[in-house]
């Protein structure tokens, strides 16, 4: 892969840490140029920068929220003057408000909604054009299990998880001839800064459920993204791919 992605551009979001850090990682020891985004402070994404950097990899930093429109555009229009193109998209950027639903703040279910949902609308809207022109384009979006199997505790993030993969699905069957492909990936537990705050109990409850009896890796699932970022992925698009130990076979 790396002789093909030399001049190749990716915008990966929520990429500070966890599974999106990976991400930009993976990408990024292939020779892609990585633009990251995320909402910390200036000085923690210097940091992540300064980081990838450090590991020979071309990156720069965007602050913003997927939600804010606007902020999105300035970036992509920042990446495109920058470098001239974005051949690849991960939709990574993603929340967790969790709660049983009876209970649920209408705050909660808004804000998982829209960083899920309408955050992969303005991301992938803003960067689409550019691929159209190009007639070549790879997005990935980043779902979950839960969107396929449900999750107590989880109606807002199972519901916006599993919009996602609709939308997948859609602008797959928009684009396809146009020479960009557009797929989902629907992670299981992942050992990740999030899930090691969770108690002992709920993660023992958790692992029981892997066949493989253990957590996933970050940098497995950038490795699957990098494989469906690559020009070797060409005819697949519209498709879930599962990545989850076992937990849930389909």
């Amino acid at each position: 892969m790396v002789g093909e992605s030399q001049s190749q551009v990716a915008l990966v979001t929520g990429a500070a840490r966890g599974i999106g850090l990976a991400i930009a990682r993976v990408l990024g020891r292939s020779g892609i140029r990585v633009a990251i985004n995320d909402i910390i402070s200036p000085e923690e994404m210097e940091r992540v920068v300064e980081v990838l950097r450090g590991e020979k990899i071309e990156a720069v930093g965007y602050i913003a929220s997927v939600v804010d429109r606007e902020k999105i555009r300035e970036a992509v229009e920042d990446i495109v003057e920058k470098w001239g193109q974005i051949d690849i998209l991960v939709n990574n950027a993603g929340v967790t408000r969790d709660g049983l639903f009876v209970r649920m703040k209408d705050d909660d279910w808004k804000m998982v909604l829209d960083v899920c949902i309408q955050g992969t609308y303005n991301c992938t809207k803003e960067v689409l054009r550019h691929m159209m022109k190009k007639r070549y384009g790879r997005i990935i979006n980043i779902s979950s299990v839960v969107g396929v199997m449900g999750n107590m505790g989880q109606v807002n993030y199972a519901t916006a998880k599993a919009a996602v993969l609709g939308f997948t699905k859609s602008l797959a069957r928009e684009v396809a001839h146009l020479g960009i492909t557009v797929n989902a990936i629907a992670p299981g537990f992942i050992d990740t800064e999030m899930t090691r705050k969770l108690p002992e109990q709920v993660r023992e409850l958790w692992l029981n459920q892997v066949p493989m009896k253990r957590w996933g890796e970050p940098e497995e699932v950038a490795q699957l993204v990098s494989f469906l970022a690559s020009k070797g992925a060409g005819y697949i698009t519209g498709q879930t791919i599962h990545i989850n130990g076992g937990l849930l076979m389909i």
